[in-house]
């Protein structure tokens, strides 16, 4: 039975609710060993309690990997059904089915950003602090840690649109925010105003808040594919109009010097 007018309206609207809802929820139950010591983090940082901060740290290194990755990886294999069009998809069985499909490279992928935020994290911190003389390498370690970041968003919709290793998945994350950073970092500035509105009502984190950030990621990414589809399909038509050019002129040229051949044996003649 479908519904028409204002009526059709709250009804596609409550549809889009739920959906997001449920999803949000699963990520959140799949991350949650992750979301605990953030919790954690965020509760021993507001005691200056340092070594209880620096323990929060380690767990989180050690579950982000392990937990949030995999849960991520599964919340994108969702929303790039509903970016494609298939809104009706079944969200538990997705969810799960992306979960599984995409854990070792989410797994790996992980493990090397979880790195290499650590290390730039440790550098911005000890060139801010203890090196004032030096602050400008700090910036630029900040700004590392950023690209680094926003990267993450084009990381889990490679991992879930391309069948690749993972070491091309990370490259190519890296390279499409370097060459294409409008969609990304509007992607960020977005999601920058979702994380600002679920500061102020923080029951919103459970519920939205990541499932919209995650749908608004993906559509970046898959527009900014297509385009650069179309763009790769109008070069390889233009070049194969310029080869069959080449061809036709090859072609004619062959017919001059069949005709002048003619030509010559009529005259010895």
């Amino acid at each position: 039975m479908e519904f028409k007018g204002a009526m059709g309206g709250i009804y596609r609207l409550t549809e889009w609710i739920t959906r997001l809802a449920a999803t949000n929820l699963l990520w959140a139950i799949c991350s949650s060993p992750f979301l605990f010591f953030l919790i954690m983090k965020l509760l021993v940082m507001q005691q200056n309690l340092a070594n209880e901060s620096l323990q929060m740290n380690w767990a989180i290194a050690i579950v982000a990997p392990l937990t949030l990755f995999p849960a991520t990886s599964a919340l994108f294999t969702v929303v790039r059904k509903w970016n494609m069009g298939d809104t009706d998809v079944p969200i538990f069985r997705t969810f799960f089915v992306g979960y599984k499909e995409n854990y070792k490279q989410s797994l790996i992928g992980g493990i090397f950003y979880t790195v290499l935020f650590a290390i730039m994290y440790l550098d911005y911190t000890v060139y801010m602090t203890q090196f004032r003389n030096m602050q400008l390498v700090g910036i630029i370690m900040l700004v590392l840690l950023l690209l680094l970041f926003v990267s993450l968003f084009n990381f889990f919709s490679m991992v879930v649109h391309y069948h690749m290793s993972i070491g091309l998945i990370i490259k190519n994350a890296v390279l499409l925010t370097l060459i294409r950073p409008f969609r990304v970092f509007s992607t960020l500035l977005g999601s920058g105003l979702l994380f600002y509105i679920g500061f102020r009502y923080p029951v919103l984190f459970v519920f939205f808040i990541i499932s919209i950030i995650a749908w608004f990621a993906f559509f970046n990414f898959y527009a900014t594919f297509m385009k650069m589809q179309e763009q790769m399909e109008k070069m390889q038509q233009k070049k194969e109009e310029e080869e069959a050019a080449q061809n036709d002129d090859g072609i004619d040229k062959i017919g001059d010097l069949e005709a002048s051949d003619v030509k010559n044996e009529n005259l010895q003649k």
